[in-house]
């Protein structure tokens, strides 16, 4: 009988034949590896005591555990398929194994940590950043579609008759892109009491105008900024603006330069030199928008005549109280039949003026300055006192006797 200590089992002595592995598995080399150590560790005992025909079953049902870890599986990297063997548990082994990193907008199915069976395939697809203008509106999307046309139709953007800054074939890298989409829309237009209804994809009101056959000419504008983007089912005022200057002359006010005199009394201002308006030039710019007259711009002006200074001599002198021989007498009779009580009277030749007719030679040499109608009442009064004690009535044939009543 054969002694049991001298027995050295097969699976000893080499790894048994296992189906070929892809360069690269890193984890399914690890567990062979760990198979191996617990296949080496088994007490010698049971080597001993095993039956060399026990011992050969047992390796053909190892051999047949690994066969069954075996899977065939397929793995599609952004559209590029291969088939491979692996034993991997799960999706996320599987693409550690195979070095393939995935980020959060990238695509995986099934889902990391979903179980692997033989004859799955697991689909890769990475994604990638586009800046994308729609409709004037600018955004960061990821898509993981390939193309541009796949990225439109992942966003659900509806590209019939819309403008595209790239080709619709055009491939998307995985550093992304920047895409322009302007997508059709219905734009009118009032214009020259028409109304035109165009469909367009044009990136601002200036380019819609001209695809509508509408010329601006001049000062023309419409109701929008036409640099602004066209959008859909708005309605623009296209504005026909005529433009002409007109030039008025407006006055110019003097001042009043008043300067005081110690030789006239106190309330009695002498006009010494009379004021002069002067004049400017305003250049106004006038519009008519749609046949409608604006209101005017002021937009230039120019002075056509200096204004002249009026200047006053104004009294300081205290006014005497009375005169005597005069004060007891009638005043308010002679003036009221000379004038009407009017100082600032003037008579029908414009030789004699104020409340008792002074002529101005008279009314000078008794010490007036200017016109007797521009003296206060009080001063004509204090000045036909002294004419009286001068000459009596005779200044005033007429109304004279109205003194004594």
């Amino acid at each position: 009988m054969a002694e049991y200590g001298t027995y050295v089992p097969s699976y000893e002595l080499r790894e048994p034949l296992l189906p070929r592995q892809n360069a690269g598995g890193g984890r399914a080399q690890a567990r062979r590896a760990a198979r191996r150590r617990k296949a080496a560790e088994r007490p010698d005992a049971l080597r001993r005591l095993v039956p060399q025909a026990l011992v050969v079953a047992f390796l053909a049902g190892g051999t047949s555990a690994f066969v069954a870890s075996d899977k065939a599986v397929r793995l599609s990297v952004d559209g590029v398929p291969r088939t491979m063997h692996t034993f991997a548990d799960d999706v996320t082994e599987l693409l550690e194994d195979q070095g393939v990193e995935v980020g959060t907008h990238d695509l995986v199915a099934p889902a990391p940590g979903a179980a692997l069976e033989s004859g799955d395939e697991v689909v890769v697809r990475y994604g990638r950043p586009v800046t994308l203008t729609l409709d004037g509106h600018r955004r960061r999307i990821w898509t993981t579609a390939r193309t541009v046309e796949g990225a439109l139709r992942q966003l659900g953007v509806r590209t019939e008759g819309a403008y595209l800054s790239v080709a619709r074939s055009l491939e998307i890298g995985r550093a992304g892109l920047t895409l322009d989409v302007r997508t059709e829309r219905t734009v009118t237009f009032l214009a020259d009491g028409r109304e035109r209804t165009i469909r367009t994809n044009a990136a601002t009101v200036m380019e819609a105008v001209e695809e509508a056959g509408i010329s601006l000419r001049g000062q023309d504008t419409t109701s929008v900024p036409s640099v602004s983007f066209p959008r859909d089912g708005q309605t623009i005022t296209v504005m026909r603006i005529r433009g002409t200057k007109e030039v008025r002359e407006e006055p110019i006010p003097f001042d009043t330069v008043r300067t005081e005199d110690a030789s006239l009394f106190k309330g009695t201002e002498v006009v010494v030199q009379a004021g002069e308006q002067g004049s400017k030039r305003i250049t106004y710019s006038v519009r008519t928008v749609n046949g409608v007259r604006q209101q005017p711009r002021r937009i230039a002006e120019e002075i056509a005549r200096q204004p002249v200074a009026r200047h006053v001599m104004v009294g300081t002198k205290e006014r005497p109280a009375s005169v005597a021989g005069a004060d007891g007498l009638n005043w308010n009779e002679l003036a009221h039949c000379e004038s009407g009580g009017r100082p600032g009277a003037v008579d029908a030749t414009g030789n004699y003026g104020g409340l008792y007719q002074f002529d101005a030679q008279t009314w000078q040499r008794l010490g007036g300055s200017g016109r007797p109608e521009d003296a206060p009442a009080s001063e004509q009064t204090f000045r036909a006192k002294k004419l009286y004690i001068q000459r009596g009535t005779t200044p005033w044939p007429h109304c004279g006797p109205r003194l004594q009543h």
